[in-house]
C-alpha cells in the first residue's frame, strides 16, 4: 500500500493564516482588505480596552470581524509573566467572557501580550480554555508548529512579507504541509505608510485554488481531527470520530472521511 498522508481540506497541502493584534481603529480599513481576497484571520482583542488608545468600540466587534476569528490578548495587555497567576486567571477569563459576550461562540485562542509567558504559563492556559497562543518571534519557514501553545509564525508583515509570498506560492507541496503565518498591528500600516504592502500581500495570495485559507484555531481543530483519525490494523480502513471532516492522501487518492464516518481507503 501506498503511504497515507494528512492534507489540507479539499486535498491541498498548503494554507494561509494571518493574526492582528490590539484591535485598533486600523482594523477598518484592514478586515475589508482581507475578505475582499478571501484572506482569514485571527484579531486577538483587549476586552478592556475598547474604545480607549486608538482601539475600536465594542459594538464594532461582531460585524468588522465577521467570517474571522475573534481571540484573546489579555484584558488589559498586560506582560502575563509579570503578573501572579491570579491575575493572570482574572486576565484571560475576563477577556474571554468579554468577547464572547460580543461574539458569541468561544474564545479559544490568544497572542500573548507583549510576547510575555513562561512554561508556567502555557501549562496553565489550556485549564482556562486556550487551546493556542501565539508568540513574537518567527520561524521564517513554512513548517506546521510543533507546539500551538508556543506558536511562531512565518513572519512579522515587515520581515520580507513579499518575499516570503512569492516563496510560498511557488511551493509545489509535495506530501508535506505548508502553512504560511503571517501577524502584525493594523496600526503599523498607518505608522508606516504602508498600506500597500498589506494590499500588495493580499491581492498576490488571495484566491489560489491550492491554499486553504484559515483562521488560526480552524487549523488548531483541523489537526485535532486529524489526530484523532482512527485506522484499522491494516491501514484499509479510516474512522473519523470528530465533527470535522478530514482529508487524506492515499494510495495516490485523495479521501475526504466525514465527520462520524468510517471510510474505506484505496490500496
Amino acid at each position: 500500500m501506498s503511504a497515507i498522508n494528512f492534507t489540507f481540506p479539499g486535498g491541498r497541502r498548503k494554507a494561509l493564516t494571518l493574526s492582528y493584534d490590539d484591535g485598533n481603529v486600523a482594523d477598518r480599513r484592514l478586515a475589508p482588505i482581507l475578505n475582499a481576497h478571501g484572506i482569514k484571520c485571527s484579531f486577538h482583542l483587549n476586552g478592556g480596552l475598547f474604545g480607549r488608545d486608538g482601539r475600536i468600540d465594542s459594538s464594532e466587534v461582531r460585524a468588522l470581524y465577521a467570517g474571522h476569528e475573534v481571540s484573546a490578548h489579555g484584558y488589559s495587555h498586560p506582560a502575563l509573566a509579570r503578573c501572579p497567576r491570579e491575575e493572570l486567571i482574572r486576565q484571560v477569563l475576563d477577556d474571554r467572557r468579554t468577547l464572547e459576550d460580543l461574539v458569541g461562540y468561544p474564545v479559544r485562542g490568544m497572542s500573548y501580550p507583549f510576547g510575555s509567558y513562561s512554561r508556567e504559563i502555557i501549562g496553565l492556559l489550556p485549564s482556562l480554555g486556550i487551546e493556542y497562543a501565539r508568540v513574537v518571534p518567527t520561524t521564517g519557514n513554512f513548517y506546521m508548529p510543533e507546539d500551538f501553545m508556543e506558536w511562531r509564525g512565518t513572519c512579522h508583515h515587515k520581515e520580507g512579507l513579499m518575499d516570503r509570498a512569492r516563496e510560498f506560492l511557488e511551493l509545489d507541496g509535495g506530501w508535506s504541509l505548508s502553512l504560511m503565518y503571517v501577524w502584525g498591528h493594523s496600526y503599523e500600516f498607518d505608522r508606516d505608510g504602508n498600506w500597500p504592502l498589506i494590499e500588495e500581500f493580499c491581492s498576490t495570495a488571495g484566491g489560489k485554488a491550492d491554499i486553504w485559507y484559515a483562521t488560526n484555531i480552524e487549523i488548531v481543530d483541523y489537526m485535532g481531527s486529524c489526530k484523532a483519525l482512527r485506522f484499522s490494523s491494516g491501514l484499509s480502513s479510516a474512522f473519523n470520530p470528530s465533527a470535522l471532516s478530514v482529508w487524506l492522501s492515499a494510495g495516490g487518492t485523495i479521501v475526504e472521511v466525514p465527520g462520524g464516518a468510517t471510510v474505506r481507503l484505496p490500496e
